[in-house]
């Protein structure tokens, strides 16, 4: 089990290192949307996730969000398992749950699931 004082909980927007990349994927720390459980990412220290953007990007798998007040994008098509904390993991923000929603629709179709 991972021991840490932050886990990072689905809905959570932290702030992580996607060093190293390859070709067209998001590098750098970044923000990124979690998509799995707390309960996961603590048994694991692995958490899915999609990078954001801070570019509106006319791509059918950005979904356009505003954070903060600052508008970007979820990278639905670029999400990634990552060791969150050894890619040091920060809390950052929460979405809200609507939006939250949205996005898991947009990870159904990408992998062409049926939403629960």
């Amino acid at each position: 089990m991972v021991s840490t004082a932050y886990v990072p909980e689905a809905g959570d927007i932290v702030f992580l290192n996607f060093d190293p990349q390859v070709g067209r994927e998001q590098a750098k720390r970044r923000p990124a949307l979690v998509l799995t459980d707390l309960r996961y990412n603590r048994a694991s220290g692995l958490a899915v996730v999609c990078p954001l953007t801070s570019k509106r990007k006319p791509y059918p798998f950005a979904l356009p969000v505003t954070v903060d007040g600052v508008e970007g994008a979820v990278l639905v098509d670029q999400l990634k398992s990552m060791d969150w904390t050894g890619r040091r993991a920060t809390f950052h923000s929460k979405i809200t749950p609507a939006l939250f929603k949205k996005v898991r629709q947009y990870v159904a179709v990408l992998l062409s699931l049926r939403e629960a």
